[in-house]
């Protein structure tokens, strides 16, 4: 029996896999805004994962209720074709595409698997050091590459400190979710082909489950659905890797390993 944490876990991907491993008879629970689409027999924490004070307190309930998590994984999304910025005046894609993984991450007890389901490896995109919250000249999908390859380099600093953890990067391919965000003429059509020509969530979540049933041995692993990606790309580089967790613990206001 394996308790896991899924975020993002009321809709699309997410809430499949919340589904596959409740009909196994495992512990779920599912960390999204609606409660409402929570899959039955999930626990349910609602919360909006793009304010760090949320996360802190689904983490703070999270170790309060289970003694050990077997996996966390990160799956909660959002496009934005408009900047917005959140209560606590962070970019919103960023602030939940990026900053709630790495708390979460780091701030949940040592769990001994986590999933981060983004995109490794692209060569697209790259971090904006000198402009973070992309204050100059936003877009929707720099904001998104800005955020995977954040999460490159987060998986590359986590695996770097001492611990049981193993972490996953893995992009289940096209799948044809929800796709939610907010678009525009110009990105929605991109969304309902998405919906219409990607392959059945139940398809796109097998290389997780596979993740999860089977973890790798190694600290860090990345993968394109089944295919592993190698670790010598520029995408996981350990010095700009070092450089945003610093800049990362100086954002959320915090010295040390985030709780």
């Amino acid at each position: 029996m394996k308790t896991l944490v899924i975020t993002g876990g009321t809709d699309g991907m997410g809430r499949a896999l919340a589904r596959t491993y409740l009909d196994r008879g495992d512990t779920v629970v599912v960390v999204g805004r609606d409660a409402r689409k929570a899959p039955p027999g999930a626990v349910s924490i609602p919360a909006d994962l793009s304010l760090i004070s949320e996360n802190r307190r689904v983490i703070e309930e999270i170790n309060g209720r289970f003694d050990a998590v077997d996996a966390l994984v990160l799956c909660a999304r959002y496009f934005r074709t408009s900047r917005y910025v959140t209560a606590e005046g962070l970019e919103g894609t960023f602030a939940l595409d990026y900053l709630s993984r790495f708390l979460l991450s780091h701030g949940l007890r040592e769990p001994g698997l986590i999933v981060n389901v983004s995109g490794p490896g692209q060569p697209d995109g790259r971090i904006h050091w000198d402009d973070l919250m992309l204050e100059r000249g936003y877009d929707g999908m720099t904001a998104q590459f800005q955020a995977g390859k954040a999460n490159d380099l987060l998986g590359v600093a986590f695996a770097g400190r001492e611990g049981r953890t193993r972490y996953v990067l893995i992009h289940p391919g096209g799948v044809a979710t929800s796709v939610a965000g907010q678009y525009d003429a110009t990105t929605a059509p991109h969304a309902e082909a998405l919906k219409r020509y990607g392959m059945p969530v139940e398809e796109g979540i097998k290389p997780i489950v596979a993740r999860i049933d089977d973890p790798p041995v190694e600290p860090l692993t990345a993968f394109v659905r089944d295919r592993r990606i190698g670790l010598d790309l520029p995408s996981f580089d350990r010095r700009p890797a070092e450089r945003l967790h610093r800049l990362t613990l100086k954002l959320i206001g915090s010295r040390e390993e985030p709780i």
